[in-house]
Parts: structure tokens; sequence; C-alpha cells
């Protein structure tokens, strides 16, 4: 049977487990973003415009990559199922090669910045082999809508853990090992051990689990795409979570460069600006679910986008505004983020899920690739913009492992980077939303939709925002 027949309750260990792999997920996710651009830019001496496109070019690979691994993986036979190979194999390789990042051969200068690129590029080829797969599984796990959510949440909780670990404990550890050269060895090799303990609990942790069996799929790649293109709701999903993806990263990327030109303090604030905007995310999650079981997911992602938006904006004032109030806008901030995360990685599982109904073909693995290919492209992008932001309003870069002087209209660029432009790029693509509709029931390739074979309707994916079309659009 597929995963549509994969009903009830998951036990916690599985919930447990599969939510482990976040910290492989939100360690790659956190600290490239977070680290790499000012590594570039004030330790290595690269001009900021180039080192945006550094950072951005290697992760633009994986829009290419990522459909191919879920096709891989949808094909894959195995004793351990079609997806727990690749998160053993592509986890353990991400290890290796996000240390080899950071292990700065050439010491600084141009052929540094090169060597960056490459590693960088072998890395982001790793983490699609791991996270495509791991997306993939849990429309595959259960049919169950209410129990993916459930899921997610636990999911997001741990990824949230995962970045507060990695986004204040790596900067910490570039510090007590010195900075420079050497502080970012040593933080390379941090990550790596916390991506190989995610990796190893995620592929025991799931080992119990019993997937759906494998279903007849597309016979070639441009065929699979032609079907995630047919797929409505996930197109609208996908773009939106794209450009959202942007606008998380330009604050990521913006953490170090606002902590010292803003806050005048780059020894203690990136860590206590990361642990406002992730801490949120731990106390928060059960909240953000009941909204959506009351209101929807569409509405609550909605809702959380416009909270991370007016928070980004409200945080240009953060030159006038005490320490503490900035602190508490930028935890504003992070409630947004930790429902905006929440109920775009639930309403996917739907997706599939509606896709594998009404192709009646297993789908998942491109799906999910075309997913992870765009956030990771988002991931990158938003870097890059912020590089770029950097570029035009004349950040000086820097070799000694120390930012440069600034000047007055640099560090207005640093400002606006971190509070206007995430802003726009997480608000704007909810009006993308407005089209997006699911079904109460899937139709099946045999004939209309059955509601007694299309399982428990999704209460948190049919309230009022996600009232379904009269019609299927394929």
């Amino acid at each position: 049977m597929d995963s549509s027949g994969l009903a009830g309750p998951l036990p916690r260990r599985v919930h447990v487990g599969y939510a482990t792999g976040s910290l492989v997920t939100g360690a790659f996710g956190t600290v490239p973003g977070l680290l790499l651009l000012p590594y570039l830019t004030d330790t290595l001496g690269v001009a900021a415009g180039t080192a945006a496109l550094l950072v951005l070019l290697p992760k633009a690979w994986d829009v290419l990559v990522n459909p191919v691994a879920g096709r891989i993986s949808d094909r894959t036979r195995s004793r351990w199922g079609p997806r727990r190979p690749y998160l053993l194999g592509g986890g353990l390789a991400l290890a290796v090669l996000f240390a080899a990042i950071f292990a700065a051969p050439f010491g600084a200068g141009p052929a540094a910045g090169a060597y960056v690129a490459v590693a960088f590029l072998a890395t982001a080829t790793a983490f699609a082999f791991f996270q495509v797969p791991y997306v993939a599984m849990p429309a595959e796990l259960t049919g169950d809508p209410a129990e993916r959510t459930r899921m997610m949440s636990w999911r997001i909780a741990v990824l949230a853990l995962a970045i507060l670990v990695s986004g204040a404990v790596a900067p910490a550890v570039v510090t007590a090992a010195g900075g420079g050269l050497v502080g970012h060895r040593w933080m390379g090799v941090f990550v790596a051990a916390l991506i190989v303990a995610g990796t190893v609990g995620a592929f025991l942790g799931t080992r119990s689990a019993a997937a759906g069996a494998v279903g007849e799929s597309e016979p070639s790649l441009r065929a699979q795409l032609a079907v995630a293109a047919g797929n409505r709701p996930f197109r609208l999903l996908l773009l939106c979570f794209v450009v959202q993806s942007a606008g998380v990263a330009t604050v990521l990327a913006g953490v170090a460069y606002f902590a010292g030109q803003v806050l005048r303090d780059p020894e203690t604030a990136p860590t206590l600006l990361f642990a406002c905007f992730v801490g949120p995310a731990l106390l928060v999650m059960p909240v953000w679910v009941r909204v959506g079981a009351r209101a929807g997911k569409r509405a609550a992602l909605v809702a959380a986008s416009l909270l991370f938006a007016a928070g980004a904006l409200a945080l240009v004032a953060a030159p006038a505004l005490p320490a503490a109030a900035t602190y508490a806008v930028v935890a504003l901030i992070g409630v947004g983020y930790a429902g905006q995360q929440v109920f775009a990685l639930a309403m996917l599982p739907d997706c599939i899920a509606y896709d594998t109904a009404r192709t009646g073909r297993r789908q998942a693995g491109v799906l999910t690739g075309l997913w992870t290919a765009g956030e990771t492209f988002g991931l990158a992008l938003g870097p890059g913009l912020y590089g770029l932001v950097l570029q035009l309003s004349g950040y000086v870069s820097s070799s000694t492992g120390q930012a440069a002087a600034q000047s007055a209209t640099a560090r207005l660029g640093v400002l606006l980077g971190f509070t206007v432009l995430p802003a726009v790029l997480v608000a704007a693509p909810v009006l993308l939303l407005r089209g997006y509709r699911l079904p109460p029931a899937h139709p099946t390739p045999a004939g209309p939709a059955d509601p007694a074979a299309a399982g428990p309707a999704d209460p948190a994916a049919t309230g009022p925002a996600d009232r379904p079309e009269r019609k299927t659009r394929a």
C-alpha cells in the first residue's frame, strides 16, 4: 500500500528519531549562512560582492542536484528502505566536507576564496543526498495529515534547538580557539560532530518505522518535473517558501555585522541575538500548532509571516533603542519565524499526499527534491543579497580576523539589510497563498474522490482559510 494507508499515531521514538535529523539540517542551514560571509570578508579578505557570489553559486548548483537526488532515492530498493541509506551516507559525507570548508589550506587571499567555493559546492551536493530523502519521509511514514503536523512540530522544535546550539556555540568556538583561521578550523570540527550526531540519530531512530511500499513512478526526470509543475498547491507553496527562506537567511547573514556595527558588541551580541531569535520557537511551538488547528495552516502561515515582517521593520529603530528593547523585538521576529517554519513544512507533506492520490504514482522524492533545492537556493540567496547590500554601501573587507572600521553609509547598509530586506522577502510572497487550495478528499486514478479511501481529513488543513476548490486543478 502507499502512504495513504499508513494512518494512526506513530511511536514517540519515531517522532524523536526523525526529528534528530534536524541537527543536520539546522547546523548546515545556519552556520554557513551565519559565518561564511563574515569569514570571507573579515578573515580571508575577499571583497563583499565577490564573497556574495562565492556563497550563492555553489548552493545554486543544488537547484539541479536536489531533484536528481530525489529521483535516485525514489528508485532505490534496499533492506533499509528507499530513504534511510541516504540519511547515513549523505550525512557522514556532509560532516567531513563541512569541516573541509573551513580548513583553509591556502591561508587568506584569492586562492583561499576559490577553495572555499569548491569545498562548499561539494558540501552542498552531499547535503542534497541527505536532505531530500529526509524531507520525503513524513509523507511515507503516515497517511494522517494531523500526524504529519505533529511530526513537523517535533522536527521544528529540534531544528530550533539545533539552530540555537550551532548558531550560538559556533561563533563562541571561533573566539575561544583564538579567532582567525585557527578558530574557524575548530568551529568546522565542532559542527561536523553535530552533523554526525544528527545523522546517526535519524538513521537509527527511524529503523522501526514502516514506510509505504514503493509505488509506480514517472519514467523520467522531465516527466516527474512536469507532474510537480501540475501540482498547483505545491507550486505556490514552494515559491512562497523559497522567497521567505531568502528573507530568513538575510537575518542569519547579518547577525555578526549587526552585532558589531549597529549594537557595537561583536563579542556577546551575536549569542544574545541568536538566543532571542530561536529561543521563542521552543516555547511557542505548541501555541502555533493550536492556532493552525483552529484557523487552518494557510492562515496561520500568513499570520506568522506578517508577524516576522512587522518585527523586522520595527528593528529599523535599533540604533535609537535600548539594547533590551532591541533584543525584545528580535524575540518577536523569532515567534513569527517559528510559525512560518512549522506551517510551511507541515503543508508540504499534504501536497505530496495530494499528488500521490491524484496521480497514483510515487513522487515524494522529486517533490521534496524541488522543495529542498528551492530552500537551499533561498538560504544561499539571502547571504548573496546581503553581501550585495554591503558592497553597494561601501563595506570594507579585512584579512585580520577583525572587522575593519566602516563608514556611516556602510553601517546603514548593515542595518537595512538586516531589517527592511528580510521584512519584504518574508511578507510579500504570502500573496501567492491566495490561490493555495487542497480538496478535502483527493481523487484517485480509478475515478472520483472516495472519502473512505482518502483517510481522515486534517482539521488544520481545512479551516476557514483552507476551503477546497470545487474542482481539482491538475
